[in-house]
């Protein structure tokens, strides 16, 4: 018996001495909210004051000083998601995840990031202030890299900390641009069923504008008149490490007129994909000649979301085709060589090495053309013998991006911000703006170019047509805008917009149904508070889909049916298109509707290209459409030769067989069919993909209200599990009260850091999908009267 008691006590000896170095090494890991820590190169000390929710409030007697410290205070909290994200653009990935992400490496080193941002660092003016208050931030960002503590992900994967360049800001911004652009999912899905099944399946498909649907309208100034499948699996492997996606957003701007205070309110929540960390870092940085209240990409210095008390500005994305496919002629007998005109052309062949985790380095090449790199061969990214070039406008002019974000965020008034969005060249973002001057306005900021009406861009151009390379850019004053409108408000929902100058502009604009929500809502009231905009951002009800319901009811043949499944019927019938969690109509609908989808196009298509289209833009626009056309000629299953399907036939037996497959997942209690079973939110680390980790580093899941294209715009790709797992939300929700600047308020999807062991990984989590919001503090005298932390950082030499 001594022997055993001796033998137990040894043992919880050891688990003692295991939960100190545990605990030890877990408290080392922790971001350092207090104290007071030294750091090379500031020149004055900075004091930094942390509120309730761990977001840094920073103060510094100059800019240098002040962008020093939140590269520090950015990385202690975001240093893994900052290295990540840097990775991407330059084909990193595969060094910290293995040979399964060589194929997103390729084509991401194949898009040229990379190398464009090198060249761009080569062409820049150190002595520009955009430059050097940049080079300040990495200096803060390289002090931790150098001498705070490694990051729990960091030993998990086995890769070492190293320093941060300015081209890795570039890259960042690249990878950025990438993941706003439709047109690699898009165009080469479109060339396929062209030629597949021939032009006449596509005309019922929304691929191009539709003059029925509600537009943005443009509002001049007043004031001043001065791929196929594998592109879809680089985007699946970014979606699995929980790399965040960007995919649409809303942003209004109602004037004084309008609002019951009579000073401008602002909203905004950029659509983008779930992620833990989430994609913004907040911070709040304030010296003698600058303050602003930011939102910050991990590795990025200015803040792409803002406010201070003087104006605010926030993003949505443009959607316009800045893309372009050509098929490439090869020489009949050198391989070496393309048709260039009336001659043949070398093709350039790069060569690059990639590290591989656990494995040797992999040697890898790949081809361009004068029009841009060849997507053959790169993954299996492209099918078929015909070689296909991809142009892309992000890396064919000159990158003025980090100059743009410095002049956005250091503007004073609208005239100064209008001209700083010039220089955004891609991604193309509409900017929604308002100010304490009572200004609103909107901007479709891009590069965009003449594009002639014969000319379709939503296909893989054919050897010797399309556009040509060199583009006949426009000037920015012919972009999509309006400003101080006599409506009294301005939007984006990543709608259509209207033309300033008379020709449309070509895009991947998604469906009406949130601009219409957000039209009806702010033309029915003349009294808007923040409390009022704050239910607004909320908003769960889709007019679109109640008229959708509408239609497919009369369509129904109710032969057959029992009078359980005639119930679900009149449940549709006075459903409001409302989304709360306790919905069972809403549950209902999109089961029904992904059984529409499937019987609809599945057949003609077969599974890849189903799965395809499934993720696209274009699909979410041609639902309400081909809902309303019986005639298309879609609607027949060509797998039954022997007979023609109507509308009819294909309504009704997606009907039954939503009915069936919701009894076989959820249970024969149609009460207990609640959206909140089915429509759920996690939010997944990378590391997070090892099981045994899910829960220490996943956040949720959590049953969400919302749904696809309503305001509170949570998507789901359809899938035939009938498991609505929601993938990209807003990524914030901001909304700012000009008569009360001081009481703004937001929320986060998760928390402010990105380190696990931190209080503030998850603190706004329950808050975020119940709704809530918390206040974003500008007033010097409140912040430090509510902080409960204070960091302080101070020159290394000690002195002032």
């Amino acid at each position: 018996m001594g022997k055993f008691k001796r033998l137990g006590w040894g043992f919880l000896a050891l688990v003692g001495v295991l939960a100190v170095i545990i605990g030890s090494f877990t408290y080392h890991l922790k971001p350092d909210y207090d104290g007071e820590k030294s750091l090379q190169g500031l020149s004055k000390e900075v004091q930094i004051y942390y509120d309730n929710y761990g977001i840094p409030h920073i103060y510094a007697e100059n800019d240098a000083d002040a962008f020093k410290a939140l590269g520090y205070v950015h990385a202690q909290d975001r240093l893994w998601q900052m290295e990540l994200l840097r990775r991407i653009g330059k084909g990193g990935l595969s060094e910290v995840f293995g040979k399964d992400l060589l194929g997103t490496d390729k084509f991401f080193i194949a898009l040229g990031i990379d190398d464009y941002s090198s060249k761009t660092i080569t062409n820049l003016n150190p002595s520009d202030a955009a430059v050097q208050l940049s080079q300040a931030y990495l200096d803060g960002v390289n002090e931790f890299v150098k001498e705070g503590p490694t990051p729990v992900e960091f030993y998990l994967t086995g890769i070492e900390k190293k320093p941060f360049e300015l081209k890795d800001v570039y890259n960042t911004l690249g990878y950025m641009a990438f993941s706003f652009a439709m047109a690699h999912k898009t165009d080469p899905l479109l060339s396929k069923i062209k030629d597949k099944l021939g032009f006449e399946y596509l005309k019922d498909l929304a691929v191009h504008s539709d003059t029925t649907t509600l537009w943005i309208k443009n509002y001049p100034n007043t004031k001043n008149d001065s791929i196929r499948k594998s592109i879809s699996e680089v985007m699946s492997s970014l979606e699995k490490l929980s790399i965040p996606l960007f995919e649409g957003s809303n942003g209004w701007a109602i004037a004084p007129e309008k609002t019951k205070n009579g000073k401008v309110i602002f909203a905004n929540d950029p659509h983008i994909g779930y992620s833990q960390p989430s994609v913004w870092y907040e911070a709040h940085v304030s010296t003698p000649n600058y303050e602003k209240y930011g939102y910050h990409l991990a590795g990025v210095p200015y803040p792409i979301l803002g406010h201070n008390r003087k104006l605010a500005y926030g993003m949505t994305m443009f959607e316009n085709d800045d893309v372009d496919f050509y098929y490439e002629k090869k020489h009949p007998t050198d391989p070496r060589k393309y048709k260039d005109g009336d001659g043949w052309k070398d093709y350039e062949v790069i060569s690059k090495t990639i590290k591989v985790k656990d494995s040797d380095d992999v040697q890898f090449s790949y081809k361009k053309t004068h029009r841009g790199p060849i997507l053959n061969g790169i993954a299996d990214q492209i099918t078929g013998e015909r070689p296909i070039s991809m142009w892309w406008i992000f890396t064919k002019v000159e990158n003025k991006l980090l100059n743009s974000l410095y002049s956005m965020s250091h503007a004073k008034g609208l005239d100064d911000f209008e001209q700083a969005l010039e220089d955004l060249h891609a991604p193309g973002l509409g900017i929604v703006y308002g100010d304490a001057d009572d200004n609103v306005a909107w901007w479709a900021a891009a590069k965009l170019y003449e594009i002639p009406d014969s000319v379709n861009t939503k296909f893989v151009y054919e050897e010797g047509k399309g556009l040509p390379v060199e583009k006949e850019y426009l000037d920015f004053s012919k972009n999509p805008h309006a400003i101080n409108p006599p409506w009294h408000y301005v939007y984006s929902a990543n709608n259509q917009p209207d033309s300033i100058s008379g020709m449309l502009y070509p895009g991947y604009y998604l469906p009406e149904n949130r601009g219409r929500r957000i039209e009806e809502l702010l033309e029915g009231k003349d009294d808007w508070d923040k409390e009022a905009v704050g239910d607004m951002i909320t908003d769960n009800t889709s007019p679109v889909n109640v008229e959708i319901v509408s239609q497919l009811l009369k369509k129904v043949n109710v032969e057959g049916l029992n009078d359980s499944d005639l119930q679900i019927l009149d449940n549709l019938k006075v459903w409001k298109g409302d989304y709360p969690t306790e919905s069972t109509a809403a549950t209902v609908y999109h089961r029904w509707m992904y059984f529409i989808l499937q019987n609809t196009f599945k057949d003609e298509l077969g599974e890849t290209l189903f799965e395809e289209i499934l993720n696209t833009h274009f699909i979410k626009r041609t639902i309400a459409p081909i809902v309303g056309n019986e005639a298309s000629i879609w609607w027949d299953n060509i797998s039954t030769p022997e007979t023609v399907e109507s509308q009819f036939d294909i309504v009704t037996t997606s009907f039954k067989e939503a009915v069936e497959a919701l009894e076989d997942q959820l249970g024969n209690d149609t009460a207990q069919w609640i959206w909140g079973r089915v429509h759920t939110l996690e939010h997944g680390h990378p590391i997070g993909q090892v099981e045994a980790l899910k829960s220490f580093f996943n956040v949720g899941p959590f049953p969400i209200n919302g749904t696809r294209e309503v305001i509170n715009n949570t998507y789901f790709p359809y899938t035939e599990g009938g498991f609505n797992k929601v993938s990209s939300g807003p990524s914030t929700r901001r909304v700012i009260d000009f008569s009360d600047v001081e009481n703004s308020m937001s929320i986060l999807p998760t928390g402010q850091s990105g380190n696990p062991f931190s209080t503030h990984y998850k603190d706004q989590a329950e808050m975020y999908v119940n709704g809530e919001f918390r206040k974003m503090m500008l007033n010097k005298e409140e912040i430090l009267s509510k902080s409960k932390s204070q960091l302080t950082l101070k020159p290394m030499n000690g002195k002032e």
